[in-house]
């Protein structure tokens, strides 16, 4: 999976997101800036972003993710 392909599918499965990924395809690490994280906790963001790749996830497609969450006021 590429980096392309992990950005655009975390973008289409969290609303109005702005995201940003790094690492090789496999092992990466994505900063996602969305308003929807407004008042959540970092647990429940996090959870967001890995059902959104749970496929991936589960099938091997994906062996480890780093996930920073951010509304746009925290990211400002």
């Amino acid at each position: 999976m590429t980096l392309a392909e992990i950005q655009a599918k975390i973008q289409a499965g969290i609303e109005n997101s702005t995201v940003t990924v790094e690492g090789d395809g496999c092992s990466c690490s994505t900063k996602v800036v969305s308003p929807i994280f407004e008042g959540m906790s970092l647990l429940v963001r996090q959870k967001m972003v890995l059902a959104v790749m749970d496929e991936e996830i589960t099938n091997g497609t994906l062996h480890a993710l780093s996930i920073k969450t951010r509304t746009p006021e925290e990211d400002a």
